[in-house]
């Protein structure tokens, strides 16, 4: 897929990140992960999203990382594109951006680097080197010790035809508003803050309609109902499933760090489609979190 193609797709409909599925001992569990892929697929995701945060990218080994990028591709071929998390140090995020392409991936999620702190000259070098690495268009993710300015971003995509997508977990809207004004439709924007449907709205406002849904991964239907409600303008069913599911989801998720992964694998083996547990830094919910998580599920199919 040509970088512009993927730009297009990527600039209309809900977006989403598969979790990856671990078995028992915490080893990757290739026939879920298929068997999941094939129940998200169609629902009507415009693009899957593998091996990216909610995957648990950062706690995948370098062997496992192409097995579950093809996997994804293969199971989804002709119904989803599949783009591909890629991050660490600079030089192994260009070989996992060379590993997806090797593998099929539609395209690529750079995702922030690890560690150290780096100026912007620094963080240009970086995402400049993963693209020169791939023919795959690339959307560099703005979060964490990766925050590019909207200058920074203008040199870059004066050096790299193929960045073309800009996904902001920050929430800082003074400078997402800077940023759509001076790059305006060079890139595709995309919202990636976690829980990605409580700002929907407010970055729909601003020109960004298309967001990451984590939720999509066990209550598919519900997340793309909240994002028909956001293309529609409805603020009516935006405010009722937000107050009703979103909201009270929130409070289980914020109990913790690393929950915004947890609660999704949570979720996920609440309603039969088990993934396995998340591996360590991040820890599960507790039986009472799961108690609760059950509860509100529930009550949307009601």
């Amino acid at each position: 897929m040509q970088p512009n193609d993927l730009k297009k797709i990527l600039s209309s409909g809900l977006l989403s990140f598969p979790i990856t599925d671990f078995d028992a001992q915490g080893d990757f569990n290739k026939k879920s992960y298929i068997e999941r892929l094939e129940w998200l697929s169609p629902f009507g995701a415009s693009a899957l999203f593998a091996a990216g945060g909610t995957g648990e990218f950062f706690s995948l080994t370098p062997q496992e990382f192409p097995e579950i990028i093809k996997t994804a591709v293969d199971t989804c071929k002709g119904q989803v594109p599949i783009l591909a998390g890629v991050g660490g140090p600079t030089r192994v995020a260009a070989a996992y951006a060379k590993e997806a392409e090797k593998a099929g991936a539609q395209g690529l999620l750079l995702l922030p680097h690890y560690l150290t702190e780096a100026s912007q000259d620094g963080l240009i070098e970086h995402v400049a080197e993963v693209c020169k690495a791939t023919n795959l268009g690339v959307v560099v993710y703005n979060r964490a010790n990766c925050r590019l300015t909207p200058d920074s971003l203008a040199r870059l995509a004066d050096r790299c035809p193929n960045l073309i997508g800009f996904k902001d977990g920050i929430g800082d809207i003074e400078l997402m508003v800077s940023i759509w004004r001076k790059m305006g439709d060079r890139f595709s924007y995309l919202g990636g803050l976690p829980t990605a449907e409580v700002y929907a709205a407010a970055y729909k406002a601003i020109g960004t309609p298309v967001y990451s849904s984590a939720v999509f991964n066990f209550v598919p239907q519900l997340a793309m109902d909240f994002y028909h409600a956001v293309a529609a303008d409805n603020f009516a069913e935006q405010n009722r499933m937000i107050d009703e599911f979103f909201l009270p989801y929130l409070e289980i998720r914020n109990r913790k760090a690393g929950y915004a992964v947890s609660i999704v694998k949570a979720g996920a083996r609440l309603v039969g489609h088990d993934a396995g547990p998340v591996r360590a830094p991040l820890t599960d919910l507790t039986a009472e979190e799961c108690d609760m998580l059950d509860k509100l599920i529930k009550k949307q199919a009601k």
